[in-house]
């Protein structure tokens, strides 16, 4: 399969706001791959994005003669994967009148984008479809996308053995990549999948349910407890207890306190014993923050927890109301609750919220990127200076 690959952005990309504003769709990490890098698997192909225009200089777009284009929010499967092979010069795969990928040629590929594009070709899939549309799709579809990786990427190779100090079970569920360090754990797939990356470490003490996914450097910490299904980015460090939770990458929740149903962006800091609410008090339905309503919408869910953007941080002690959504670059801390949506550059607490510097924002990132032998380059300053800009509005 030789076609160029582009994963767009739909017109739905800011329901997934505040995570969108710093990355395309098919940027975000659920099950233990990212959405694009799935597709590289499927399809044996590099991938590039159409996205947001502050953010084509570090996503960019690769345009040829003849173009694949598939929705950026749509997870793959093999059989999807072998439809979308098939596709000729001018068709569509569509599920009931919502296109999933299309091949158009070089000079289509702009009104294609803007969806004013009519494909007289249609061919209507068989498959069942996954599609992350909201935030919350992250955590709730994460178990069905832990089981689809693992497969994926563990097929007819040799997990590296698991050291005897170890308690588990269901030892055929459970794949170690080379460098994983685990020792005096507790691992039980549960029916499920555990998937330990390269170099990732579990500590002494750990109890794992799974499913879990552990990426590439990331460590689990001593006598953490881990309920599926639950991913661990890479890089990212994790203590205390965490249900049913995605952490994108390069963030730490490394100490005691709960987190619940929730997504974390990159380099966001959870201080010690800091708490989410999953479930309201009276066990009603969540809403959360939704950035197109610019208010509250309805998840159908009991059970949401924290949404946080790339760059957030909370001080130690915080607590998290249910459903809380906060943006990108806030810093929190002090004793109450924040409010339920905090908006991105915020600084504060229950108490009320002050401007986050642009200048100092900056600053920090380039610190904590740097812990991590990454550069926080021009192309990361623009996109944090767009974002502080088209957020002003929020910010009171």
């Amino acid at each position: 399969f030789k076609m160029n690959t582009i994963l767009f952005d739909d017109k739905n990309g800011d329901n997934l706001l505040p995570l969108t504003y710093t990355r395309p769709i098919a940027d975000l990490r659920v099950g233990i791959l990212k959405i694009f890098e799935k597709w590289e698997k499927y399809l044996s192909c590099k991938c590039s994005f159409r996205t947001k225009d502050y953010l084509k200089e570090k996503f960019s777009m690769k345009i040829f003669d003849e173009n694949l284009l598939i929705n950026g929010g749509v997870l793959p499967n093999k059989k999807l994967a072998s439809e979308i092979k098939n596709l000729k010069q001018g068709q569509a795969l569509v599920k009931e009148g919502f296109i999933i990928a299309a091949v158009v040629r070089k000079e289509e590929i702009d009104s294609f984008i803007e969806y004013d594009f009519k494909l007289s070709d249609k061919i209507e899939t068989t498959c069942e479809i996954s599609k992350i549309d909201y935030p919350w799709d992250i955590f709730s579809l994460n178990k069905q996308e832990i089981k689809a990786d693992f497969e994926l990427l563990t097929n007819g190779r040799k997990s590296q053995e698991l050291p005897e100090t170890n308690n588990y079970l269901q030892k055929e569920n459970i794949f170690i990549e080379e460098g994983a360090k685990i020792n005096f754990a507790t691992l039980n797939p549960d029916g499920a999948y555990i998937y330990i990356g390269k170099n990732a470490e579990i500590m002494e003490g750990a109890i794992v349910r799974g499913s879990l996914a552990m990426c590439e450097n990331s460590t689990l910490k001593l006598g953490a407890k881990i309920y599926g299904a639950t991913t661990i980015g890479v890089h990212s460090k994790v203590g205390g207890e965490v249900n049913n939770s995605v952490i994108q990458g390069y963030s730490n929740k490394g100490h005691d306190g709960f987190l619940g149903n929730s997504v974390l962006g990159e380099w966001c800091n959870i201080g010690a014993d800091s708490n989410n609410s999953n479930l309201k008090n009276n066990y009603a339905e969540v809403k959360v923050w939704n950035y197109p309503k610019s208010g509250f919408l309805r998840t159908g869910l009991q059970f949401c927890g924290l949404i946080m953007g790339d760059h957030s941080k909370c001080g130690i002690n915080t607590m998290f109301n249910t459903g809380t959504v906060v943006g990108v670059s806030a810093n929190i801390y002090g004793s109450g609750f924040p409010r339920n949506f905090v908006p991105s550059f915020s600084w504060g607490g229950a108490s009320g919220f002050s401007t986050f510097a642009i200048k100092k924002a900056y600053e920090v990132a380039g610190k904590v990127m740097q812990r991590r032998g990454i550069n926080f380059d021009e192309k990361e300053r623009k996109i944090l200076e767009t974002i502080f800009e088209i957020t002003k509005k929020y910010r009171r």
